[in-house]
């Protein structure tokens, strides 16, 4: 064979220069203009959410309904002068200040109602109005189920109740001929139905609706769950303590644990006599039994905003409004209820500011104040600090603001619109319905 051309010798010794040269241009990159590189780009690194444009608001048709169904029912507490009240709407009445109570602790479709009114922008609003239902991703319909309740008819005999039955027919008319709520069975319609009797005479009829609720402890689990609703808070019946900022917030609060209110009641809530006859008398304990009244609420705004603890054992259902009272007054919440279901969990830790006991547990001799004397200063203080943090997550107001109640429910009803989708396109093609169940 002849000797190798001189191309082919060049080509070899280029090659043979490439691989001593490579390693050298590694390290060298490596070593010095890499890491510095590297480091710049990291410090021009930012959360993923922080490079992501906010996501919009959910679009929502708000049903045109007779007044009857809504603010009419408002008439009989309100005043002449209510309508310019100072968190009147443009085409809603305010809530009555003297309208307090029950009635106010379950106002949750009433501010919901408000929050879609024209005219208030969509800055760091969880839900606008859409005048044009195509173009609607959820639907809202207002009817004040609860207020219904409590307005016709003081107990569920009397005979005023079949005014309230009467617009839940109604009201099924209207949604049935409805080509929006045919089209998805009315999965994507949202109900408000927050007092635990609320809409109580043809619920099986909207048990595929997102329903707002205060817990489950009313429903059955074909009607509701935590899979399509939304648990929502009461509306406090005490003012939000707005100065609580003393030297020595631990210190400030003299009373141990604070509880006021019915003691007798029905269900979970016959806890509550028990727990009086264990507490009432004990160093550092307040329980007084007590109704919702103007003076009442008083008295338990100065208790909850003097005392380290506040006692919440369950209602006539898992929950009642005394939570809510206790957050805004910052007074540390202390949960007695085996079936609770708390707002915004998903969102917000409540064993970061409150603290949960059994029932067997709570009825144990001594076991309850001895827990609450052994926790320290300094974590309770880290709890009230929590709990100034988050109570305006629990505040109903109007014109709504960033992170309030009403758009954190509404931000509950985004969420499950995924789920809710899933189930209406599933329902157009499957033969079978749920055939795997």
């Amino acid at each position: 064979m002849g000797a190798p051309g001189s191309r082919a010798v060049a080509l070899g010794a280029a090659f043979l220069l490439l691989l001593v040269a490579l390693p050298s241009a590694f390290l060298y990159l490596t070593s010095s203009v890499a890491p510095a590189a590297s480091r710049s780009a990291l410090l021009n690194l930012r959360p993923f959410a922080a490079r992501c444009p906010p996501a919009p608001p959910l679009r929502v048709f708000m049903y045109d309904l007779p007044p009857r169904f809504h603010v009419a029912m408002m008439a009989a507490d309100a005043a002449p002068s209510s309508a310019s009240g100072s968190n009147a709407t443009a085409g809603l009445p305010a809530w009555p200040p003297w309208s307090g109570g029950i009635r106010r602790q379950h106002s949750v479709e009433y501010w919901m109602m408000a929050s879609l009114q024209d005219g208030l922008g969509s800055g760091g609003r969880e839900a606008v109005r859409v005048r044009d239902p195509d173009a609607a991703e959820a639907f809202f319909v207002p009817f004040f189920s609860s207020l219904s309740f409590n307005v016709h008819g003081r107990n569920m005999t009397d005979p005023e109740t079949e005014a309230d039955r009467l617009l839940q027919v109604e009201l099924m008319d209207i949604l049935w001929k409805s080509k929006y709520w045919q089209k998805s069975s009315g999965r994507d319609h949202v109900i408000p139905m927050h007092h635990p009797n609320a809409f109580r005479f043809l619920r099986d009829m909207v048990n595929a609706s997102i329903l707002i609720v205060a817990d489950f402890g009313r429903y059955t689990k074909k009607l509701a769950s935590l899979r399509k609703d939304v648990v929502a808070p009461y509306v406090h019946v005490v003012d939000s303590f707005l100065d609580d900022d003393p030297p020595d917030p631990f210190d400030a609060r003299p009373t141990l644990l604070f509880f006021r209110g019915r003691t007798v009641r029905k269900d979970e809530g016959k806890i509550r006599a028990k727990l009086a006859k264990m507490l009432k008398g004990k160093d550092g304990v307040r329980f007084e039994n007590s109704f919702a009244t103007g003076s009442g609420i008083k008295t338990s705004t100065d208790g909850m905003r003097s005392s380290k603890f506040c006692l919440h054992p369950a209602g006539d259902t898992p929950s009642s409004c005394r939570l809510f009272d206790a957050i805004v007054s910052h007074c540390v919440p202390v949960i007695i209820s085996s079936r609770i279901e708390l707002p915004f969990e998903d969102e917000i830790d409540y064993t970061e500011f409150s603290l949960f006991f059994s029932v067997e547990e709570a009825l144990r001799p001594d076991y309850l104040l001895n827990q609450l004397r052994q926790i320290p200063k300094s974590k309770w203080v880290e709890m009230w600090s929590k709990l100034k943090n988050v109570s305006h997550h629990y505040e109903f107001q109007y014109p709504p603001k960033k992170g309030d109640a009403v758009n954190m429910i509404w931000r509950q009803v985004k969420r499950k619109l995924p789920a809710v989708n899933l189930a209406i396109h599933r329902s157009r093609r499957l033969k079978i319905p749920d055939w795997w169940g």
